[in-house]
């Protein structure tokens, strides 16, 4: 079954601290292991906005959003962030957020994936037979490079012998917690209610 629904595999083609597994965060060189707690990621569509004073804010959407409906979302306070050069708002991207188990913090997090290149290898491997469950899998996540060179790889490996009681039990104590991915939409915090 595909990872990214039918509905949004256009919007993935083409051209961690706290509670988050940031791949940007990975030192160049580096590579961290995870374990995917669901199969069917959140998908979304972002873009960044700004407060005079230079604060920045990430507005997500369900749908990809028109230019007014990003107007309406940030307000008075926030305008959209420029593209690399300043002469046009950064654009819209589309992202999938999904809860994974971090083997070096031995917690659950989210992994918000952003870049194409991730999401569309996620999927490929969310297709293959072998692979058919995805929950039973980890995964290493590596970077190379830095800035506009940095290249991404996945892969997914055998789960880690003894891991499995650790991932179910961590995962477990996230949902009694409160644990709702869903929360990333409306700006408030996935991993407590209210």
């Amino acid at each position: 079954m595909p990872f990214i629904s039918d509905k949004n595999k256009s919007a993935a083609s083409g051209g961690g601290g706290g509670g988050y597994l940031n791949p940007s965060k990975i030192q160049s060189g580096g590579n961290v292991r995870f374990a995917l707690l669901d199969d069917q990621p959140l998908e979304f569509f972002e873009c960044w906005g700004e407060t005079a004073d230079g604060k920045s804010k990430p507005f997500r959407f369900a749908e990809d959003p028109s230019p007014e409906d990003i107007q309406e979302e940030m307000g008075a306070d926030y305008s959209r962030r420029l593209n690399r050069e300043g002469t046009a708002p950064d654009k819209v991207k589309f992202a999938i957020a999904v809860p994974v188990y971090n083997y070096d913090t031995s917690s659950v997090q989210i992994m918000q994936l952003g870049q194409k290149s991730l999401i569309n290898e996620l999927d490929s491997v969310s297709q293959m037979e072998v692979y058919a469950d995805l929950l039973a899998w980890d995964f290493v996540l590596g970077k190379e490079g830095v800035g506009l060179e940095t290249r991404y790889s996945l892969r997914p490996a055998p789960r880690k012998k003894g891991a499995q009681a650790d991932i179910e039990t961590a995962w477990t104590e996230s949902r009694d917690s409160g644990f709702d991915i869903s929360r990333l939409l409306t700006g408030d915090n996935p991993f407590k209610a209210g």
